[in-house]
């Protein structure tokens, strides 16, 4: 039977991880968990679909039209893919009741899936380093999300001249939204649309306010809300006039300012109304982290939903956390030249195994194996030449750190072992080999 002719692609949106994108992948992962575990968060992991009401009945249309939902053949029952983690942290922490420790510090790494249009930054299927706090109330746990998500930044080589946290809060948002003339139950629909704003043509987003029921002068306010740096005064008034909203939908972020004043990070932030997060669970600080330039959409964002976990049907908990997804964070890193490619993130060899001879090539797979068991990184060519030169470059493409060659050295049980980084090389007893490589 003769072949298929047709070469099969991976779905659109989603990506295929050879060695180097690999690489850069478990680069940004592990600049993920190490700042989270730093900051004394613990793993978890869910399933990768939920019963589809987990985000029909509280994340807001934002979300539900994105969703991948099944229905199981022959089954009642309707499910999703997940397309965000807060609901299945929020349902965990529900079924555990009571017997949640409080504060609870969680974080995740999963695969999250969007049925949406795919374009520059976001994809139908993506990776996202998810943190949350459980059980309190206070601006320390918003400022701790954000210090994680910055530190797993720092390691990536991202610093307050790279990225920005855009900070703003929910009731403010409403009473601006309020003030402009939005009746109260279309308050949603205007955090939505305003959510978009720089998603969206100015036309589209003019048309789509209007329909809010703005006049022209209201859609123009509407559309330039905007950030300022963060005030060095600590008065809750003094943002309020700025903002030209109560004092007292204000004092959570005075609150927030002193929080993160306390752990170095004021330099990142700034005050911005126009943030209001597109789900609909949020009760009050929000955030978002762009690069500077304003180029990619939001690297992460996050806030606090003080009431999800008691929807769910668990006791009265608040919580904040964030997402970071791997989409727009590897754009960023690779504008800045922070990752120019996989190959340099690979895990380095600590030997590359040369055979000269016929009569050494039966030595190769007994020290590749003796090498493995004492924790060395060890390799060997594949290739049948004995071209020494060709054999070291081959070494030197996989960024080995040294090379050991078995010649007529190893009937005195000696090897040469050449450091492919000084090009300096010497003999070796072949009892002291670990030792050396370990070392080296």
């Amino acid at each position: 039977m003769a072949g298929s002719s047709h070469v099969y692609q991976a779905p659109r949106g989603t990506r295929d991880f050879l060695p180097d994108d690999m690489a850069v992948r478990l680069h940004i992962e592990r600049a993920w968990r190490d700042a989270a575990v730093s900051h004394g968060f613990d793993e978890i992991e869910g399933p990768t679909f939920e019963h589809l009401e987990l985000y029909t009945s509280k994340s807001g249309p934002g979300i539900v039209n994105e969703l991948f939902s099944f229905k199981r053949s022959g089954g009642e029952t309707d499910f999703a893919l997940r397309p965000e983690f807060t609901p299945t942290l929020a349902r965990m922490a529900a079924a555990m009741g009571r017997g949640l420790a409080v504060p609870t510090r969680w974080f995740s790494m999963p695969w999250h899936y969007r049925a949406e249009r795919p374009q520059r930054g976001r994809l139908r299927e993506f990776r996202q380093f998810n943190v949350d706090v459980i059980g309190d109330p206070s601006p320390a746990a918003d400022a701790e999300t954000i210090a994680v998500a910055l530190a797993a930044l720092g390691r990536l080589g991202l610093g307050p001249d790279d990225v920005q946290v855009r900070i703003s809060h929910r009731a403010a948002v409403n009473r601006m939204l309020a003030d402009l003339g939005i009746a109260e139950d279309r308050i949603t629909d205007a955090q939505d649309l305003l959510d978009k704003r720089d998603r969206i043509e100015p036309d589209a987003f003019a048309a789509k306010a209007a329909e809010l029921g703005l006049d022209a002068d209201a859609v123009a306010r509407l559309g330039a809300l905007g950030g300022e740096a963060v005030p060095a005064s600590t008065d809750p008034a003094t943002l309020a006039e700025a903002w030209s909203v109560p004092a007292d939908t204000l004092t959570e972020l005075v609150a927030l300012r002193s929080e993160l004043e306390a752990r170095g990070l004021l330099d990142f932030c700034r005050w911005d109304i126009s943030i209001v997060r597109g789900l609909a669970y949020y009760t009050g600080c929000v955030w978002e982290i762009h690069e500077i330039s304003g180029k990619e959409r939001a690297i992460a964002g996050g806030g606090r939903y003080d009431t999800l976990v008691e929807s769910f049907g668990g006791p009265s908990l608040p919580a904040c956390g964030f997402g970071m997804g791997d989409v727009v964070l590897e754009l960023v890193l690779r504008d800045r030249d922070l990752i120019t490619g996989g190959a340099d993130l690979l895990p380095r060899p600590d030997a590359f195994l040369v055979s000269m001879g016929e009569d050494t090539d039966a030595a190769v797979v007994p020290l590749l194996t003796r090498l493995r068991a004492a924790g060395l990184h060890a390799r060997a060519t594949d290739k049948s030449t004995r071209n020494l030169g060709k054999l070291l470059k081959d070494a030197s493409r996989c960024r080995a750190r040294f090379a050991v060659i078995l010649g007529e050295e190893l009937a005195q049980d000696t090897v040469v072992l050449k450091d492919l980084d000084s090009g300096d090389q010497t003999e070796v007893p072949l009892a002291e080999l670990e030792a050396r490589l370990g070392n080296g």
